[in-house]
């Protein structure tokens, strides 16, 4: 018995897949006036503050890739338990846990 290839957005919207690398990733990403390590914090930040933890440990692998370190991430998750919440912060905490166990790996 073979095992089924999991569905991608790609396969179930394509082209909103196809407007998230063109407009997120070939544009807003690349525009000039921040770097990609700014962008990331600022990226992190928001899918912290709002709760958007599905998108968290693919950013801060991004972010850890773009210049930002663990540390800096720590530092973002603590400071925004004051603005984005108690609960936000300790999810993203934890998520960032886990993204630094799985890239030691």
């Amino acid at each position: 018995m073979s095992e089924k290839t999991p569905r991608t957005v790609a396969d179930v919207a394509p082209k909103f897949a196809e407007l998230s690398q063109s407009v997120v990733l070939g544009d807003i990403w690349e525009r000039p006036g921040l770097s990609k390590r700014d962008r990331s914090l600022i990226t992190v930040a928001s899918h912290v503050a709002r709760y958007r933890t599905v998108f968290l440990p693919h950013h801060m692998k991004l972010a850890l890739q773009n210049g930002v370190t663990a540390d800096e991430l720590g530092e973002l998750v603590t400071h925004l338990a004051i603005y984005a919440g108690w609960p936000n912060a300790t999810s993203a905490a934890e998520i960032l846990a886990s993204v630094l166990d799985e890239l030691e790996q």
